[in-house]
């Protein structure tokens, strides 16, 4: 069923390095033909620090782990690439869809291909209203059955960030952040939430990584909280400013479901002038990073 790149396939069998990377920032999260031109920087980060990278999406039925250029060109490129959490992969595969994978699916489909570090901008959580609107990311619950690693800049600020943090400790997912004593917010170093535990290199995540397995406790995932640098975090004040217009625009249209979130980001990205999506790639070129080392500590590189 799933097709794996010989590349990443030799790399999961010889025990090196590999991170997984999300298609749903190339296909929808960047407007073209700058998404590509991310996607191609992110997998040679990856390459940089010694690690292989698996861009995982689904092509014509069949999850792919690990992308040639022409398959990133074409999730970058064709139109009618559908967004894929792990409830729609089923549906995709029986129908021959094609879709960009978001971090659910990513997740779930770079477990089974035996990948353990996984790099994203920011996770899905709890929306705001969610006690009006039951609005939960799928995310949450599959990293709470999922064994992975995920190097993210903590949830999307467009959400509830403590009814977040309060499902994944409900959920049982470990949360730590990477050099720092706050959980990051996204587009800021500081979403105004602390966390619990702290972690300070890439072989005391892979510590962590190992202790998980030794336990054998449920297959829950490990977080790693890493902050966009403060010299590249969007505006502190300006976020506020333009996220409250945001949300007030999202309900005065009527936005609903998975079409919230990238309503959200791109009103942000209108009206802060560019500077969210800086901040929005900045992190996400830095839990890339952060990823393939972990991924060497893991692989005992």
């Amino acid at each position: 069923m799933l097709v794996v790149s010989e590349e990443v396939r030799e790399a999961v069998d010889a025990r090196r390095p590999v991170v997984a990377l999300e298609s749903t920032i190339i296909a929808h999260g960047l407007p073209r033909p700058r998404n590509l031109q991310v996607a191609l920087e992110l997998e040679e980060v990856v390459r940089r620090d010694g690690a292989v990278p698996a861009t995982i999406a689904v092509l014509d039925g069949r999850p792919h782990i690990g992308l040639a250029k022409d398959q990133l060109e074409r999730v970058a490129n064709e139109d009618g690439i559908r967004k894929l959490g792990h409830r729609d992969l089923p549906l995709a595969v029986a129908s021959g869809a094609s879709g960009a994978t978001t971090v659910s699916a990513t997740a779930q489909l770079a477990a089974l291909a035996g990948v353990r570090v996984f790099a994203t901008g920011g996770l899905g959580g709890v929306h705001r209203q969610w006690t009006v609107s039951q609005d939960e990311s799928a995310d949450l619950g599959l990293l709470a059955r999922t064994r992975i690693t995920v190097v993210c800049a903590g949830v999307k600020s467009i959400l509830d960030v403590p009814a977040t943090l309060q499902r994944l400790e409900t959920l049982g997912v470990a949360v730590a952040g990477y050099g720092t004593e706050r959980f990051p917010g996204f587009y800021l170093s500081d979403s105004g939430h602390p966390v619990e535990w702290t972690l300070g290199s890439p072989a005391e995540v892979a510590d962590v990584m190992r202790a998980q397995d030794a336990l054998d406790g449920p297959e829950s995932a490990l977080i790693v909280a890493n902050p966009v640098p403060e010299e590249e975090q969007l505006d502190p004040e300006l976020h506020a400013r333009v996220l409250a217009e945001a949300l007030r625009a999202c309900e005065a249209e009527g936005v609903t479901g998975q079409a919230v979130t990238p309503f959200l980001l791109g009103y942000l990205v209108r009206h802060t002038d560019g500077a969210s999506l800086g901040a929005n790639l900045a992190a996400v070129r830095g839990n890339v990073r952060l990823a393939s080392r972990i991924a060497a500590a893991w692989a005992g590189a």
